[in-house]
Protein backbone atom coordinates (compact mmCIF):
# COMPACT_ATOMS: atom_id res chain seq x y z
CA UNK A 1 0.00 0.00 0.00
CA UNK A 2 1.69 2.84 -0.96
CA UNK A 3 -1.11 5.81 0.19
CA UNK A 4 -0.05 6.11 4.06
CA UNK A 5 -1.72 8.15 7.15
CA UNK A 6 0.52 8.92 9.67
CA UNK A 7 -1.70 9.22 12.67
CA UNK A 8 -0.24 10.31 15.87
CA UNK A 9 -2.21 9.21 19.25
CA UNK A 10 -1.31 9.87 22.93
CA UNK A 11 -3.46 9.00 26.08
CA UNK A 12 -5.47 12.53 25.72
CA UNK A 13 -9.32 12.59 24.74
CA UNK A 14 -8.50 13.56 21.59
CA UNK A 15 -6.76 10.46 20.78
CA UNK A 16 -9.88 8.88 19.81
CA UNK A 17 -10.71 11.90 17.62
CA UNK A 18 -7.54 11.16 15.46
CA UNK A 19 -8.64 7.27 15.15
CA UNK A 20 -11.97 8.26 13.53
CA UNK A 21 -10.79 11.05 11.20
CA UNK A 22 -8.00 8.58 10.29
CA UNK A 23 -10.16 6.29 9.62
CA UNK A 24 -12.57 8.21 7.64
CA UNK A 25 -9.50 9.89 5.20
CA UNK A 26 -8.13 6.18 5.26
CA UNK A 27 -11.71 4.92 3.45
CA UNK A 28 -11.52 8.04 1.22
CA UNK A 29 -8.58 8.01 -0.42
CA UNK A 30 -7.35 4.12 0.23
CA UNK A 31 -4.66 4.10 2.17
CA UNK A 32 -3.48 2.50 5.32
CA UNK A 33 -3.03 3.96 8.66
CA UNK A 34 0.53 4.04 10.32
CA UNK A 35 0.18 4.48 14.34
CA UNK A 36 2.97 6.43 16.43
CA UNK A 37 2.95 7.17 20.06
CA UNK A 38 6.05 8.74 21.02
CA UNK A 39 7.43 8.86 25.06
CA UNK A 40 8.43 11.89 25.37
CA UNK A 41 11.82 12.06 27.43
CA UNK A 42 11.23 15.66 27.68
CA UNK A 43 8.16 15.40 29.61
CA UNK A 44 8.09 14.71 33.67
CA UNK A 45 12.17 14.32 33.58
CA UNK A 46 11.77 15.53 37.39
CA UNK A 47 9.65 12.47 38.00
CA UNK A 48 10.84 9.85 36.09
CA UNK A 49 14.73 10.17 37.59
CA UNK A 50 14.07 10.22 41.22
CA UNK A 51 17.64 8.45 42.12
CA UNK A 52 19.61 11.78 40.30
CA UNK A 53 17.92 14.17 43.02
CA UNK A 54 19.67 12.02 46.15
CA UNK A 55 23.10 13.82 47.56
CA UNK A 56 25.56 11.86 48.28
CA UNK A 57 25.80 10.10 51.48
CA UNK A 58 22.67 8.17 51.30
CA UNK A 59 22.24 4.86 52.06
CA UNK A 60 22.61 2.58 49.04
CA UNK A 61 19.60 0.98 50.00
CA UNK A 62 17.73 4.26 49.35
CA UNK A 63 19.11 4.71 46.26
CA UNK A 64 18.57 0.73 44.73
CA UNK A 65 15.10 1.33 46.02
CA UNK A 66 14.78 4.47 44.11
CA UNK A 67 16.42 3.26 41.12
CA UNK A 68 14.08 0.30 40.75
CA UNK A 69 11.21 2.88 40.92
CA UNK A 70 12.60 4.77 37.92
CA UNK A 71 12.65 1.18 35.82
CA UNK A 72 9.23 0.07 37.08
CA UNK A 73 8.21 3.68 35.89
CA UNK A 74 9.87 3.17 32.73
CA UNK A 75 8.39 -0.02 32.20
CA UNK A 76 4.66 1.52 33.28
CA UNK A 77 4.73 3.95 30.38
CA UNK A 78 6.31 1.61 28.24
CA UNK A 79 3.08 -0.83 28.90
CA UNK A 80 1.03 2.14 28.78
CA UNK A 81 1.79 3.29 25.43
CA UNK A 82 1.22 -0.29 23.78
CA UNK A 83 -2.47 0.26 25.20
CA UNK A 84 -3.10 3.13 23.62
CA UNK A 85 -1.43 1.89 20.19
CA UNK A 86 -4.02 -1.61 20.66
CA UNK A 87 -7.04 1.05 21.62
CA UNK A 88 -6.21 3.16 18.40
CA UNK A 89 -5.56 -0.21 16.41
CA UNK A 90 -8.99 -1.22 17.40
CA UNK A 91 -10.59 1.95 16.31
CA UNK A 92 -9.13 2.26 13.12
CA UNK A 93 -10.05 -2.10 12.47
CA UNK A 94 -13.23 -1.82 13.93
CA UNK A 95 -14.09 1.57 11.24
CA UNK A 96 -12.91 -1.57 8.64
CA UNK A 97 -9.89 0.19 7.41
CA UNK A 98 -6.10 -1.11 7.47
CA UNK A 99 -3.37 -0.56 9.85
CA UNK A 100 -0.08 -1.11 8.41
CA UNK A 101 1.95 -0.31 11.55
CA UNK A 102 2.15 0.52 14.94
CA UNK A 103 4.95 2.12 16.47
CA UNK A 104 6.46 2.80 19.94
CA UNK A 105 9.45 5.49 19.98
CA UNK A 106 10.82 7.44 22.59
CA UNK A 107 12.44 10.51 22.17
CA UNK A 108 11.91 14.14 21.35
CA UNK A 109 8.89 14.39 20.05
CA UNK A 110 8.89 16.77 17.37
CA UNK A 111 12.03 15.42 15.74
CA UNK A 112 10.88 11.36 16.63
CA UNK A 113 7.48 12.13 14.86
CA UNK A 114 9.72 14.42 11.28
CA UNK A 115 12.01 11.13 11.34
CA UNK A 116 8.69 8.66 11.05
CA UNK A 117 6.75 10.82 8.57
CA UNK A 118 8.62 9.88 5.64
CA UNK A 119 6.30 7.60 3.63
CA UNK A 120 2.82 9.77 4.95
CA UNK A 121 1.05 11.05 2.66
CA UNK A 122 -0.67 13.34 5.19
CA UNK A 123 -0.03 13.36 9.28
CA UNK A 124 -3.48 13.21 11.42
CA UNK A 125 -2.57 15.16 15.21
CA UNK A 126 -4.95 16.00 18.31
CA UNK A 127 -5.03 19.76 18.62
CA UNK A 128 -4.29 19.05 22.38
CA UNK A 129 -2.41 16.62 23.90
CA UNK A 130 -2.37 14.73 27.51
CA UNK A 131 -1.21 18.12 29.42
CA UNK A 132 -4.05 20.06 27.84
CA UNK A 133 -5.82 22.88 29.69
CA UNK A 134 -9.10 22.87 27.94
CA UNK A 135 -10.07 25.77 30.34
CA UNK A 136 -8.00 27.89 28.26
CA UNK A 137 -8.37 26.30 25.40
CA UNK A 138 -4.48 26.10 25.52
CA UNK A 139 -2.98 23.99 22.53
CA UNK A 140 -0.61 21.04 22.18
CA UNK A 141 2.83 22.94 23.54
CA UNK A 142 4.36 20.69 20.40
CA UNK A 143 1.79 21.19 17.89
CA UNK A 144 3.07 24.59 16.51
CA UNK A 145 6.60 23.74 15.96
CA UNK A 146 5.55 20.24 14.52
CA UNK A 147 3.67 22.06 11.77
CA UNK A 148 6.33 24.53 11.21
CA UNK A 149 8.80 21.67 10.73
CA UNK A 150 6.97 19.07 9.01
CA UNK A 151 6.72 18.88 5.08
CA UNK A 152 3.80 16.88 5.04
CA UNK A 153 -0.09 18.20 4.96
CA UNK A 154 -0.87 18.28 8.57
CA UNK A 155 -4.40 17.50 9.99
CA UNK A 156 -5.21 18.97 12.68
CA UNK A 157 -8.24 16.95 14.52
CA UNK A 158 -11.07 18.54 16.49
CA UNK A 159 -11.64 16.85 19.82
CA UNK A 160 -14.67 14.97 18.27
CA UNK A 161 -15.38 13.33 14.93
CA UNK A 162 -18.15 14.69 12.47
CA UNK A 163 -18.62 13.71 9.27
CA UNK A 164 -17.31 16.08 6.64
CA UNK A 165 -19.22 17.52 3.90
CA UNK A 166 -17.86 20.81 3.00
CA UNK A 167 -14.21 22.33 3.10
CA UNK A 168 -13.58 26.03 4.00
CA UNK A 169 -10.68 26.94 1.99
CA UNK A 170 -9.25 30.13 2.85
CA UNK A 171 -7.62 31.34 -0.31
CA UNK A 172 -5.54 34.69 -0.48
CA UNK A 173 -3.87 33.79 -3.56
CA UNK A 174 -0.46 33.44 -2.27
CA UNK A 175 2.18 30.39 -2.85
CA UNK A 176 0.82 28.01 -0.08
CA UNK A 177 -3.34 28.78 -0.58
CA UNK A 178 -2.92 27.73 -4.23
CA UNK A 179 -1.00 24.49 -2.84
CA UNK A 180 -3.77 23.62 -1.16
CA UNK A 181 -6.18 23.89 -3.81
CA UNK A 182 -3.64 22.05 -6.29
CA UNK A 183 -3.77 20.16 -3.08
CA UNK A 184 -7.44 19.22 -2.74
CA UNK A 185 -8.18 18.96 -6.45
CA UNK A 186 -5.56 16.16 -6.82
CA UNK A 187 -6.36 13.89 -3.57
CA UNK A 188 -9.21 11.44 -3.79
CA UNK A 189 -9.75 12.52 -0.06
CA UNK A 190 -12.14 15.90 -1.26
CA UNK A 191 -13.73 13.35 -3.67
CA UNK A 192 -17.92 14.69 -3.82
CA UNK A 193 -17.44 16.77 -1.07
CA UNK A 194 -18.30 20.43 -1.11
CA UNK A 195 -16.05 23.02 -1.69
CA UNK A 196 -16.35 26.75 -0.35
CA UNK A 197 -13.63 28.75 -1.77
CA UNK A 198 -13.47 31.76 0.69
CA UNK A 199 -10.66 35.32 0.35
CA UNK A 200 -11.06 37.63 3.24
CA UNK A 201 -10.25 40.95 2.03
CA UNK A 202 -11.32 44.15 -0.56
CA UNK A 203 -13.28 42.90 -3.84
CA UNK A 204 -11.49 43.97 -6.79
CA UNK A 205 -10.60 42.19 -9.93
CA UNK A 206 -7.34 40.91 -8.74
CA UNK A 207 -9.10 38.77 -5.98
CA UNK A 208 -11.76 37.74 -8.44
CA UNK A 209 -9.47 36.67 -10.80
CA UNK A 210 -7.60 34.63 -8.51
CA UNK A 211 -10.57 32.87 -7.27
CA UNK A 212 -12.25 32.21 -10.27
CA UNK A 213 -8.69 30.73 -11.62
CA UNK A 214 -8.48 28.58 -8.35
CA UNK A 215 -11.94 27.70 -8.93
CA UNK A 216 -11.55 26.25 -12.61
CA UNK A 217 -8.74 24.27 -11.00
CA UNK A 218 -11.34 22.53 -8.55
CA UNK A 219 -14.21 22.84 -11.08
CA UNK A 220 -11.54 20.32 -13.65
CA UNK A 221 -11.24 17.55 -10.76
CA UNK A 222 -14.93 17.37 -11.09
CA UNK A 223 -15.48 19.56 -7.62
CA UNK A 224 -18.28 21.53 -6.60
CA UNK A 225 -17.00 24.96 -5.62
CA UNK A 226 -18.16 28.33 -4.74
CA UNK A 227 -16.30 31.57 -4.15
CA UNK A 228 -16.97 33.96 -1.56
CA UNK A 229 -15.02 37.20 -0.60
CA UNK A 230 -15.84 38.60 2.71
CA UNK A 231 -14.90 41.67 4.36
CA UNK A 232 -13.71 41.79 8.00
CA UNK A 233 -11.28 40.78 10.11
CA UNK A 234 -10.41 37.20 9.36
CA UNK A 235 -10.48 35.78 12.56
CA UNK A 236 -14.15 36.99 12.97
CA UNK A 237 -15.59 36.23 9.51
CA UNK A 238 -13.58 32.96 9.24
CA UNK A 239 -14.83 31.31 11.84
CA UNK A 240 -18.76 32.91 11.97
CA UNK A 241 -18.36 31.02 8.48
CA UNK A 242 -17.14 27.44 10.42
CA UNK A 243 -19.39 28.12 12.61
CA UNK A 244 -22.75 28.38 10.06
CA UNK A 245 -21.09 25.37 8.10
CA UNK A 246 -21.29 23.07 11.11
CA UNK A 247 -19.81 19.67 9.68
CA UNK A 248 -16.52 21.24 7.76
CA UNK A 249 -13.01 20.71 7.33
CA UNK A 250 -10.97 24.07 7.19
CA UNK A 251 -7.80 24.01 4.71
CA UNK A 252 -5.61 26.54 4.57
CA UNK A 253 -1.98 27.21 3.70
CA UNK A 254 0.19 27.26 6.99
CA UNK A 255 2.39 30.31 6.62
CA UNK A 256 2.52 33.79 4.34
CA UNK A 257 2.47 37.56 5.26
CA UNK A 258 -0.85 37.76 4.17
CA UNK A 259 -3.73 38.91 6.64
CA UNK A 260 -5.47 35.25 6.88
CA UNK A 261 -2.13 33.36 7.37
CA UNK A 262 -0.51 35.59 9.51
CA UNK A 263 -3.76 35.22 11.51
CA UNK A 264 -3.97 31.53 11.54
CA UNK A 265 -0.22 30.68 12.60
CA UNK A 266 1.91 33.82 13.31
CA UNK A 267 4.67 33.51 16.24
CA UNK A 268 1.91 31.97 18.76
CA UNK A 269 -0.93 29.76 18.06
CA UNK A 270 -3.53 31.75 16.64
CA UNK A 271 -7.01 31.99 17.63
CA UNK A 272 -8.20 30.30 14.83
CA UNK A 273 -6.69 26.81 15.51
CA UNK A 274 -7.57 27.02 19.46
CA UNK A 275 -11.14 27.76 19.12
CA UNK A 276 -12.39 26.02 15.96
CA UNK A 277 -14.59 23.13 16.76
CA UNK A 278 -13.75 21.61 13.19
CA UNK A 279 -10.69 19.92 11.98
CA UNK A 280 -7.74 22.04 10.36
CA UNK A 281 -6.17 20.86 7.32
CA UNK A 282 -2.42 23.03 7.09
CA UNK A 283 -0.10 22.93 4.14
CA UNK A 284 3.44 25.10 3.76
Amino acid sequence: MTNILLALVDGSTYSKSVCDHAAWAAGRMDAGVDLLHVLDRNMGADKSDLSGSIALGARTALLEELSSLDEQRAKLLQQKGRAILDDARAIIEKAGQKVVGAHLRQGEIVETVIEQEGPASMIMIGKRGEEADFASLRLGAHLERFIRSSNKPVFVASRAFKPIDTVIVAFDGGASSQRVVDHIARNKLFAGLKIDLVTVGQKNRDTEKALEDAKAILAGAGLETETTILSGQPDEVLGKRVEDCGSCLVAMGAYGHSRIRAFVLGSTTSEMLRSCKSPVLLMR
